[in-house]
């Protein structure tokens, strides 16, 4: 007689063995289901083999693709050509060679010493306040986050280097963990972002007008994350740092100029005209290169096949993931299904202060789930429709959607921010989500605020034109 296996052997099996032991049932439930005669509604079918793949550890990336498959072999009469097709086309388009400049771009000012003298300018100006290392830190992720697009390179950059300099000045690594991983999550708030560009591409929204929309909100969450640091560290009686004379901030800023001036070419460069936003992140790829290697000369030739070979391996993940979304959206076109959301939602009458805060909710519960491109080509199809007929502006839902990726990358179990800042600081992922739950309170209110304030995004786009 064979062996019964106990509950617990069968929660120890990998996530490829549950792979292959839920994928029969979930390639033939549509097809069961039709033969029986249930009338299911085709979008709920589609969602529930998602989320079946998901659940069981599948990649993103793989569990789109098989849905689609799933979907068009079973309860669709779509050509299976035209889903090869849409494999080609889907990544087809100019806007999306954005996305590997700005990780090329991010990578050599993780590695170029940017982030170094950005800390140093950062404390030479806060440095006096309560807290002041910590200040410095989250003003320095303000600052990389304004030139570098990446939230989690924004952490490994800043975190690196101020964390044990915080430890090694009295302040607690709890404290220092907690304040560096939200901060860093602006890298994908501030100016350039992939995230946004990747909204831009599923929506056909401006990727300039969101590059300039996200500037105000960013400066306004530094705000509040500095003064709930310093409540925090002035409560405790934290080490205050010596000021700086006017001199030294001088010099501060004379080094840290050459990675800020990144910030005046990728917008002075799109409101003049003279590029695209997807010009100026290869012209942002050529400056960081220049600055790392010629300027600060912290990047040595030798150094440049790990940051080319790192970049190049990020750019096909992010890329092989919004190929198969494209496949996703094809299908939720296809069935009608974003435009018969959009009607079911307006059919509850939730207006607009209802329909935003629904957004919201879905956001962050998918934000438990995957991780932020994979959110946004799945849900910003879905959501764009409806937000269209209510008059939200696409700008306005696209930086709503960029704010709450911000706060699923700062709590368990998919938050990337939460992850590599345990690794520098060694902190265990439980202790973590304790320490930076002040921050993260912080975060969720301003999510309210960018939520019912659309002033505050769309008034610089529109002062320049861009709207």
């Amino acid at each position: 007689m064979s062996p019964v296996r106990s509950p617990i052997a069968v929660r120890a099996m990998t996530p490829l063995v549950r792979f292959f032991a839920v994928l029969p049932i979930l390639l033939l439930l549509p097809l069961a289901l039709g033969i029986a005669g249930f009338g299911l509604p085709s979008s709920l079918v589609l969602f529930c083999v998602l989320v079946g793949l998901m659940l069981t550890g599948t990649p993103i990336s793989i569990a789109l693709g098989l849905t689609v498959l799933t979907f068009v072999f079973t309860m669709t009469k779509v050509p299976i050509e035209s889903v090869a097709l849409k494999l080609f086309t889907g990544i087809e388009r100019f806007e999306i060679m954005a996305v590997p400049f700005f990780i090329l771009a991010g990578n050599f000012l993780t590695h170029g010493g940017v982030a170094k003298r950005m800390i140093n300018f950062a404390m030479s100006m806060i440095g006096h306040f309560h807290g002041g290392l910590a200040l410095a830190g989250v003003l320095a992720c303000a600052m990389f986050a304004l030139v570098c697009g990446s939230s989690v390179a924004t952490v490994v950059a800043i975190g690196s280097i101020i964390l044990p300099e915080m430890v090694e000045r009295g302040y607690p690594m709890r404290f220092g963990a907690g304040v560096i991983t939200v901060a860093g999550s602006l890298g994908i708030l501030m100016l350039p972002s992939i995230p946004k560009v990747i909204y831009a591409i599923a929506t056909n929204t401006s990727i300039g007008a969101l590059f300039v929309a996200g500037l105000l909100p960013g400066i306004l969450l530094t705000t509040m994350l500095c003064v709930v640091t310093w409540y925090i560290a002035r409560k405790n009686n934290y080490a205050r740092e010596r000021k700086a004379t006017w001199g030294e901030r001088w010099r501060a800023f004379r080094e840290s100029v050459w990675g800020l001036m990144l910030v005046v070419i990728i917008i002075g460069g799109i409101y003049s005209g003279i590029f695209t936003a997807t010009e100026a992140a290869a012209v942002a790829a050529v400056y960081a290169f220049f600055v790392s290697v010629y300027v600060y000369k912290a990047l040595p030739l030798s150094g440049l096949k790990k940051v080319l070979l790192t970049s190049a391996n990020m750019s096909a993940m992010l890329l092989y993931i919004i190929t198969n979304a494209a496949l996703f959206s094809f299908i939720l076109t296809n069935e009608n299904i974003p435009h018969a959301l959009a009607e079911w939602i307006l059919e509850k009458d939730l207006g607009i202060v209802g329909f935003l805060l629904l957004a919201n909710v879905l956001l962050l519960i998918a934000g438990n789930f995957m991780e932020p491109s994979s959110i946004i080509l799945i849900m910003a199809p879905i959501l764009y429709p409806a937000a269209m007929v209510l008059g939200i502006h696409p700008v306005h839902l696209g930086i709503l959607i960029d704010v709450n990726m911000e706060v699923g990358l700062c709590h368990p179990p998919v938050g990337l921010n939460l992850y590599v800042a345990s690794g520098i600081s060694k902190l265990g992922i439980t202790e973590l989500t304790k320490a930076v739950m002040p921050w993260l309170i912080t975060m969720l209110i301003f999510l309210v605020i960018v939520t019912y304030w659309p002033w505050l995004t769309l008034v610089l786009p529109r002062a320049m034109g861009m709207l």
